[in-house]
């Protein structure tokens, strides 16, 4: 199925089942950072994780990723199960997280090339798919210099193409703006609803309001481990009798401030 087929049928893309993600600490003993979460995703559908630190965002995002295996509970991608199949699975999506390093030797037009080969992007594409992100993402001033060299921003940027070099048909997108300035993070939230109108399916965490209000189609309101609410923006303000997403935010988060605390990012 082609991203834009997969668009007009709406198929499911992403879908966790009564999730479950416990770590032992030896100070506090075992403790669930993700404590049943379920929730489900389209093709051509950005869904966003909107969450404080500490709400169990990343630690969902890495079992969707294969980084982490679930203590109980489901996750697919296009319907791979990410534990009986992780390669499978991965070969499905582009992964983005804050702590995703970079090879400091490699200039960025290497490490965009060597991702590519490594997922299987014929290799008389590669230099026009490195451009185009290139131009997209305005990294035609650095492409080749080294990794250890360039900025935050700049390191960011390359994380983000590397993550999409493939063009995968799920993005998980982990605090993608995280490091941008303006111009980085404006382009991050055009080339988010670019892949929308591709048929991706995007799924990504944030803890800002602006950026949840602004590109997705639905939200997931996450606080301990757990999903309180799911819907459109209209959908989760007509529910809670509030006129904006911090309003409904803070209705919901109110609504567990008795809840043991979880841990969990």
């Amino acid at each position: 199925m082609s991203a834009a087929e997969g668009a007009r049928s709406g198929a499911i893309a992403v879908e966790v089942r009564e999730l479950v993600k416990a770590f032992h600490d030896p100070r506090r003993g075992t403790f669930r950072a993700v404590d049943g979460m379920s929730f489900a995703c389209r093709r051509g559908e950005v869904f966003g994780l909107l969450g404080p630190n500490g709400a169990g965002k990343t630690t969902t995002l890495r079992v969707l990723a294969t980084v982490l295996a679930p203590t109980s509970g489901q996750a697919l991608l296009d319907g791979v199960d990410v534990v009986v199949d992780p390669l499978e699975a991965r070969r499905r999506l582009g992964f983005l997280t804050g702590n995703t390093g970079l090879y400091p030797r490699l200039t960025g037009r290497e490490t965009l090339s060597f991702f590519a080969r490594l997922h299987g992007v014929p290799e008389e594409r590669i230099p026009a798919r490195v451009a185009e992100l290139s131009k997209t993402f305005g990294m035609e001033s650095y492409l080749d210099g080294r990794c250890e060299k360039l900025s935050t921003g700049q390191k960011q940027k390359i994380s983000i193409a590397r993550a999409v070099v493939h063009d995968p048909p799920v993005l998980i997108l982990d605090e993608p703006t995280s490091g941008l300035d303006i111009i980085g993070s404006s382009a991050m939230i055009d080339f988010v609803a670019a892949r929308r109108a591709a048929g991706t399916c995007v799924v990504f965490s944030t803890h800002i309001l602006s950026e949840a209000e602004e590109l997705c189609d639905r939200i997931a309101i996450v606080l301990k481990g757990r999903v309180l609410a799911i819907g459109t923006l209209q959908e989760l303000c007509e529910r809670t009798g509030t006129a904006n997403l911090r309003q409904a935010f803070l209705h919901y988060a109110r609504s567990v401030e008795q809840v043991a605390p979880s841990a969990g990012s």
